[in-house]
């Protein structure tokens, strides 16, 4: 098992910036590729990032690319969402999850074994 807890959420204005993190317990963080979804009311929950075990690979969603970065420390069990230059399309509920390693369909929910509770993100016009 896996425990994750995001915090960092909160209400930010357009153009500003949010660091989200999520701390991991359990088995051992280094062993899951780690990612950040998001869900807006009334939509589907969607891959934003991910990024692999030992933090060298990293993917994004088009929607994010080049204002978001997720980073992970394996020493202190947490992954980390930078955002930056929030838009008002960024406001959700933010997720963090995990799995084994970087599947093919790592932009699909199904593809995670472990979430946490996640963490609101409003962005203000």
């Amino acid at each position: 098992q896996v425990q994750l807890v995001e915090s960092g959420g909160g209400l930010v204005q357009a153009g500003g910036s949010l660091r989200l993190s999520c701390a991991a317990s359990g088995r051992t963080f280094s062993s899951y590729a780690m990612a950040w979804f998001r869900q807006a009311p009334g939509k589907e929950r969607e891959f934003v990032a991910t990024v692999s075990r030992g933090g060298g690979s990293t993917y994004y969603a088009d929607s994010v690319k080049g204002r978001f970065t997720i980073s992970r420390d394996n020493a202190k069990n947490t992954v980390s969402l930078q955002m930056n230059n929030l838009r008002p399309e960024d406001t959700a509920v933010y997720y963090c999850a995990a799995q084994p390693y970087i599947s093919r369909n790592y932009y699909y929910t199904s593809a995670y074994d472990y979430w946490g509770q996640g963490t609101q993100v409003t962005v203000s016009s």
